[in-house]
């Protein structure tokens, strides 16, 4: 006696169907994050490790060796939250060692009259600043969201 098998076609179609909607959504969420122009020091390891972090998390990166003084300037981030690399993503000016994922809710929450994000200065355990050379030292940080105004509160903190 010889068994047959006949695939139930509905449930393969659906699978099917599933898989590719799968992979259209994937396809989109990473379509979504712009491009990240990063202004920084030619000679910058930190930067260089941020950027890194960056592209780890889907954003394409360019970048510029030019310092970053001019940008953040004409991002409109007060240099008292400055650092030592500026980016514009999506629109939005991120200075310092900010974090891809808050830099995703950002843009996700797309807020009005906001500058961007800073975290001020270069603290080791942010993003770039946590490599080897620190032997895992991380230490407590606000990222800032920077309002067009000049002020800002507290978006995020690592503690």
């Amino acid at each position: 006696m010889m068994l047959s098998f006949k695939p139930d076609t509905a449930k393969l179609r659906a699978w099917m169907a599933g898989v590719l909607l799968l992979f259209a959504a994937l396809s989109c969420v990473a379509q979504t994050l712009p491009v990240a122009k990063v202004w920084k020091d030619p000679s910058c390891g930190c930067c260089h490790d941020w950027i890194a972090h960056l592209q780890a998390a889907g954003f394409k990166v360019q970048t510029f060796d030019t310092g970053n003084a001019a940008a953040r300037a004409r991002l409109g981030i007060p240099n008292k939250y400055g650092s030592c690399h500026t980016a514009e993503i999506g629109g939005y000016a991120i200075e310092g060692h900010v974090p891809a994922a808050d830099i995703k809710r950002l843009l996700k929450e797309a807020p009005k009259d906001v500058a961007g994000l800073a975290v001020p200065g270069m603290v080791v355990g942010s993003p770039g600043m946590d490599g080897a050379a620190y032997g895992g030292r991380k230490d407590p940080y606000d990222v800032l969201i920077i309002n067009k105004d000049g002020s800002s509160r507290v978006y995020q903190s690592y503690r």
